[in-house]
């Protein structure tokens, strides 16, 4: 999954993105409303973590702007404002969930989850192809009978696969989408998760899901 931090504050923005890396989230940081608008029409993004006071363009300038260009990613608030009025305004503009600051770090992650859980519920109850299922609400993988274990970004990896069966996916669009836009072209960490997944998913000698493209980089389909 691929989170998009929209935070002035320097030490609560390190704190959020390091917290959520470390949970497997590939977390994208920007510290204005403007960067953050341009970044959240780009799409790509799973959830928005949005602040209310921003520069250059404040929070629910944002979010009002995103839901007018029909963006429909989950948007998680963040404030120090604690009146109900503001949480009125900030739901009925379009925000999926409200946190106010101060707020340990759990309570975050478990909005976060509920979010994602909630869009993956409304968008796709279950991927599959050939005998390979995925479900994104429970997170539950099995090939056949057999369940396999993933790793968070393993099992980001596999939905992103699963959600594109026969198209090809450059090494390009893998890091944007599983990883952020820091991620490192030169490094080979990308062949490598191919690699985890590849043992996973193909253990019991099943046939082949993941395909090399040479020079491109993979596809998922069934031969």
């Amino acid at each position: 999954m691929r989170l998009l931090v929209v935070e002035d504050e320097k030490k609560v923005a390190s704190f959020i993105k390091k917290g959520l890396e470390e949970e497997g989230y590939a977390v994208d940081l920007v510290s204005d409303g403007k960067t953050g608008l341009t970044m959240g029409l780009d799409g790509v993004h799973d959830l928005i973590i949005l602040d209310l006071n921003l520069p250059r363009i404040d929070g629910l300038s944002v979010l009002q702007k995103l839901r007018k260009r029909k963006v429909a990613t989950p948007v998680l608030l963040l404030t120090v404002r604690a009146a109900i009025e503001d949480k009125v305004i900030g739901l009925d503009t379009g925000a999926d969930d409200y946190l106010t600051k101060p707020f340990a770090f759990q309570e975050l992650l478990a909005r976060v989850r509920a979010l994602l859980r909630r869009r993956a519920e409304a968008e796709s109850p279950l991927l599959q192809v050939a005998d390979l299922t995925l479900d994104p609400a429970t997170r539950l993988v099995s090939r056949g009978d057999e369940k396999i274990e993933l790793t968070t970004k393993e099992f980001a990896l596999l939905a992103y696969f699963m959600r594109n069966p026969g198209r090809v996916l450059t090494r390009t669009m893998i890091a944007e989408h599983v990883w952020d836009y820091d991620f490192d072209p030169m490094t080979n960490v990308i062949d490598v998760y191919v690699n985890y997944l590849r043992k996973k998913i193909d253990a019991g000698g099943e046939a082949k899901l993941i395909h090399t493209v040479r020079g491109v980089g993979y596809v998922m389909k069934v031969e």
